[in-house]
C-alpha cells in the first residue's frame, strides 16, 4: 500500500487492499482490530474535507501554485465586487435574479463556495478577511430565508434542489464552520435532511432509486452532513450508499450494469439510461467516490467493501481509453459538448485529477501504473496544460507525480477498443487516436435538454473524431459553435433543415430504431465496425455504414444509401478545423488547391486528396468529391442556453475545410469508400493510391468488405447470410480473419444483437485448434467452420486461434 504523495490526505492508507477483506465478503461487515482501529475522529474529518477544497500547505513561491492562487483570487474578487451586500437586496448577483429561481439560487451556493474556498486559502486577497467571512455568512442565511429552505417546494431542474445547492452549501459550511451560529448551521442540516435525506432515492420521487453519478454526489453530501452534525449514522448512511446496501447492492457503485445506468464490464459507462457518459457523469462518479473514500478512509466509516475493486479496474478499462493526452473525448461527453466552460480539456482534467485522487489509497498495483500513464498526458498536452485547469488539491497530487523521479511518464496508450454497451469504438495508436459515435435502439444517438445541445442532431450517426497529437485543439477551440453541425465528420445526411433540440425543459435522448451498432477487434489492434442508419422522423434516408480500423488507416464503405425526399444526400469524409487564421494547403491528385476563404471546388473522379499537416484521404470508387474553405462564425448561446450552462453570445470565428461525398437527389443504393491516413504525407498518400494495398471485395446492401494484403486480414460486415471475400456467413456479423504463416487468427461478433447462433466458414483449411473462447466451436477440414453462440453475448467480440 502506497501512501498519500504528500499530507494532502492523512491516513488515507486505510483505503487499500488490507482493509478491503471482509467477513464472508459482506461489504462493511468486519470489526477493525485493535491495530487496524480507525483513529480518524470527526474533527480530523473535517479538516481533511477542508484540505480537498483548499489543497492544504503548498509552496507559494511555487510559480504553478502562485498561479493557481492568482487565478482563484481573480475569479473571487471578481464575485466579490459584484456581492450585493445590502441590507435592502432581495439576490446576491444582479444577474441571478430572482434568487427564488432554482438555477439562481444553485449558482448563487457555487459562487459562495467559490468565495469561501478563496478566503480559506492562503495568499488571496479575500485570506482570513473578517469581513468576508461575515459577508458570507449573511449570503448564506439570506438564502436560506429567501429561497432554499425545509418549507420550499421542488420547482424546476430538481438537481439543484437534491444535488447542486446542498453540495455546495455544505462545502461552504465546512469552509466556514467555526464562523458559523449554531443556529444556523442547524438550519443548513436541516434542509440537506429535506432535500437530500440520503443518497439512496431522489427525493421528489422516494420510488425512482439513485443511479450513477446521482449517487455518488448525494453520498458525498449525506457524508459531508453527517460530519458536520456530528452524525455517525448519516455517514455510515453515505459509505453504504456506494454498495447500496438498502436494496442488496442492487444499484451499487461497485457492481457491473447489465441495463441501465452505471459501469459495464466492456467498459463503457451509460447515465439517463441510454448515453454514453463516460466523460462527464463517468467522471463525476470516478472522482466523488474517489472523494469519499479519501474522507472517510482511517474511520469507523472506511469505505471497506471489497467490490471498490470494480472503480479500480474501471480506470484502465473505461477512463483511459477515452483520455487522449489529458483530453476527454467528445464522444463520450453527451450534452456538455455545448458548455461553452467545460470543453475537452476541462473535463479532461477532472478525470485525470479523479484518477490521482483514488490513487491516493488504491493498491500499489494499480496506482503505480496509473501515475505513470497520468504523468504521461500532462508532459505531453502543452496545449492545455493540466496546471492551467487544475483547483489547487488537483495541481499538489499532480505535481508530486511530476516531481517524482521514480515515476517514468508512460508512453500514448494503443489498442482498440470496443464498447458495444454504449456504441463507442475507439481506435488508438501511438500518435492518433480515431473514436466512432454510434447509435442504436439502445443507445442514443444524442441528448438534448435544458437549452443544451440545440445542434446535437448528427453526433451519434457515425460521427468519426481524429485527434491528432499535434493537434490537440481541435475540438476545444471553438469547434461546436462554429462547425457546421450538417456536415460532422464520417456522417451521411440528409441536408434538410433541422430545428433546435432541448428547448425545453428536462433532457430528452433520440434513439434510432437500427439495431446494428458496434464491431469486433482483432488482438486489440484491427477493428471492424458497422451501423444500421436509419434516420430520425422526417427523412427517408437509410444507409448501410462500416468502417476498417488498421495499424495506419481508416478504412470507410457506405453501401444501399437511399432516400426518396427529393432532397441532396452528403456523406462527409472530413471537417477540420484549422482554427482562427490555420491555412493548411490541400492538394488533390498532385495539385494544390486555393487558399482563400471562401473558396469550393468540384472534383468527379478525385483518386486522393492530402490536408497539410494531418494526413491523407484514398478514395477507392468514383466519388463526387466536394470541397470547401470557409470561415464560420457562431456564438456558445446558440447551442447552449442552458440556465447555469449557458453560453456567451460572444461571436467566434473558425476557419473549416472540407471534404464530402455528393449522392445527388434522392439517391438510390448509393454507395461511398475511402480511406483515411492519419499523418500521412502527401508523397505517401499518392503512393497509397496508386498501390491499393487495401482491396474492397464487397459495398453493398449484404455485406461490406475489405481485404489487407500485406497483413493477411480480411474483415467483413454481414448485412445478411451471405459470401464475401471467401468468408461465408449464415447472419448478420462482424467478422475479422487473419492468416499468417500458418496460423489463422478470428474474431467474430454480432453487433445488432439479433442472433443466437452464427456460423461461419472461412476460405482457409483449418487442421488444428490453438484456442477458441467457450462460445466458440470449430469444425476443422478443408474450410474451417466456426460456430459461434452469441445469443446473450451483448455484441462481445468472440475469438478463436487456428492453425492452417
Amino acid at each position: 500500500m502506497q501512501l498519500s504523495r504528500r499530507s494532502l490526505l492523512a491516513a488515507t492508507a486505510a483505503t487499500g487492499a488490507t482493509a478491503l477483506v471482509t467477513a464472508a465478503g459482506t461489504a462493511h461487515a468486519r470489526t477493525a482490530t485493535a491495530a487496524e482501529a480507525p483513529t480518524a475522529d470527526i474533527p480530523t474529518l473535517l479538516q481533511r474535507a477542508e484540505t480537498l477544497l483548499t489543497g492544504g500547505e503548498f509552496d507559494p513561491a511555487d510559480p504553478d501554485f502562485a498561479a493557481a492562487v492568482t487565478a482563484l483570487d481573480g475569479t473571487a474578487k471578481g464575485l466579490w465586487d459584484t456581492l450585493d451586500r445590502g441590507a435592502a437586496r432581495t439576490a446576491l448577483w444582479p444577474d441571478l435574479v430572482p434568487l427564488t429561481a432554482p438555477g439562481n439560487f444553485g449558482q448563487s451556493y457555487t459562487r459562495l463556495r467559490t468565495l469561501a474556498t478563496a478566503w480559506a486559502t492562503p495568499g488571496t486577497s479575500l485570506t482570513a478577511d473578517a469581513s468576508v467571512a461575515d459577508a458570507l455568512v449573511a449570503a448564506l442565511r439570506f438564502t436560506y430565508d429567501t429561497a432554499y429552505n425545509p418549507a420550499k417546494p421542488e420547482s424546476g431542474n430538481w438537481w439543484f434542489w437534491e444535488i447542486g445547492a446542498p453540495r455546495a452549501l455544505m462545502d461552504s459550511a465546512v469552509l466556514l464552520r467555526d464562523r458559523l451560529p449554531a443556529a444556523d448551521l442547524a438550519d443548513y442540516l436541516s434542509v440537506v435532511d429535506r432535500f437530500c435525506p440520503n443518497a439512496d432515492r431522489r427525493t421528489n420521487s422516494p420510488t425512482l432509486a439513485e443511479t450513477g453519478a446521482n449517487r455518488t454526489d448525494k453520498a458525498v453530501i449525506v457524508a459531508l452532513r453527517g460530519l458536520l452534525g456530528g452524525d455517525g449514522a448519516k455517514l455510515a448512511s453515505a459509505r453504504d450508499a456506494l454498495s447500496d446496501v438498502r436494496d442488496s447492492g442492487r444499484n451499487s457503485l461497485f457492481r457491473y450494469a447489465v441495463s441501465g445506468d452505471g459501469l459495464y464490464e466492456d467498459g463503457s459507462f451509460v447515465q439517463h439510461g441510454v448515453v454514453a457518459y463516460t466523460g462527464t457523469y463517468g467522471a463525476i462518479l470516478l472522482s466523488g467516490t474517489a472523494h469519499l473514500l479519501a474522507l472517510l478512509a482511517g474511520s469507523e466509516w472506511a469505505v471497506t467493501d471489497p467490490k471498490v475493486s470494480v472503480m479500480y479496474e474501471a480506470v484502465e478499462r473505461s477512463f483511459t481509453p477515452v483520455i487522449f493526452d489529458g483530453l476527454m473525448m467528445d464522444a463520450v461527453r453527451g450534452r456538455a459538448v455545448s458548455r461553452e466552460r467545460a470543453g475537452d480539456h476541462r473535463d479532461g482534467a477532472a478525470a485525470v485529477a479523479g484518477i490521482l485522487l483514488l490513487a491516493t489509497g488504491a493498491p500499489d498495483t494499480h496506482a503505480a501504473r496509473w501515475r505513470a500513464v497520468v504523468k504521461g498526458w500532462i508532459t505531453r498536452n502543452r496545449t492545455t496544460p493540466f496546471a492551467g485547469l487544475a483547483t489547487l488539491p488537483q495541481l499538489a497530487l499532480a505535481k508530486d507525480v511530476l516531481s517524482d523521479g521514480g515515476i517514468t511518464a508512460a508512453d500514448p496508450a494503443t489498442g482498440l477498443h470496443v464498447f458495444a454497451d454504449m456504441d463507442r469504438m475507439v481506435h488508438r495508436r501511438p500518435r492518433w487516436a480515431y473514436t466512432l459515435s454510434l447509435s442504436s435502439k439502445r443507445i442514443s444517438a444524442y441528448e438534448a435538454g435544458n437549452g443544451e445541445n440545440l445542434h446535437g442532431w448528427y453526433t451519434g450517426d457515425g460521427m468519426g473524431y481524429l485527434y491528432d497529437a499535434d493537434d490537440l485543439g481541435q475540438f476545444n477551440d471553438g469547434f461546436w459553435p462554429t462547425v457546421d453541425p450538417y456536415r460532422l465528420p464520417g456522417t451521411t445526411v440528409d441536408t434538410r433543415p433541422r430545428t433546435d433540440l432541448g428547448t425545453g425543459g428536462g433532457t430528452s435522448t433520440y434513439r434510432p430504431t437500427n439495431a446494428v451498432a458496434g464491431g469486433s477487434v482483432l488482438h486489440d489492434r484491427y477493428g471492424a465496425a458497422s451501423m444500421e442508419l436509419i434516420s430520425a422522423s422526417g427523412s427517408t434516408l437509410r444507409a448501410r455504414k462500416s468502417w476498417f480500423l488498421l495499424d495506419n488507416a481508416v478504412i470507410a464503405l457506405g453501401a444501399d444509401i437511399t432516400a426518396t425526399d427529393g432532397r441532396t444526400v452528403e456523406t462527409v469524409v472530413e471537417n477540420r478545423n484549422l482554427g482562427r487564421e490555420g491555412m493548411p494547403h490541400l492538394v488533390i491528385e498532385g495539385v494544390r488547391q486555393p487558399n482563400t476563404q471562401g473558396w469550393a471546388g468540384e472534383f468527379g473522379q478525385a483518386g486522393w486528396a492530402h490536408i497539410e499537416g494531418l494526413g491523407g484521404y484514398v478514395f477507392l470508387e468514383a466519388t463526387a468529391l466536394r470541397a470547401l474553405r470557409e470561415e464560420r462564425t457562431g456564438t456558445w448561446r446558440s447551442i447552449n442556453t442552458g440556465a447555469d450552462t449557458g453560453g456567451s453570445e460572444t461571436a467566434v470565428t473558425r476557419r473549416y475545410l472540407t471534404l464530402w461525398a455528393d449522392h445527388g437527389l434522392s439517391p438510390t443504393g448509393a454507395s461511398y469508400a475511402h480511406v483515411l491516413l492519419p499523418g500521412a504525407s502527401a508523397d505517401a498518400t499518392a503512393v497509397w493510391s496508386r498501390s491499393r494495398p487495401v482491396r474492397v471485395a464487397s459495398n453493398d446492401a449484404t455485406a461490406q468488405a475489405v481485404e489487407v494484403r500485406r497483413l493477411g486480414l480480411t474483415a467483413a460486415n454481414f448485412w445478411s447470410a451471405g459470401r464475401a471475400a471467401g468468408i461465408t456467413s449464415s447472419g448478420p456479423a462482424s467478422v475479422l480473419v487473419m492468416q499468417r504463416d500458418n496460423r489463422i487468427s478470428v474474431a467474430v461478433s454480432d453487433p445488432g444483437r439479433t442472433g443466437t447462433t452464427l456460423s461461419v466458414e472461412l476460405p482457409y483449411p483449418v487442421s488444428a485448434v490453438i484456442s477458441a473462447d467457450d462460445t466458440v466451436s470449430v469444425t476443422t477440414g478443408r474450410r474451417g467452420v466456426l460456430t459461434v453462440t452469441v445469443g446473450g453475448s451483448r455484441g462481445r467480440t468472440h475469438r478463436a486461434e487456428l492453425v492452417h
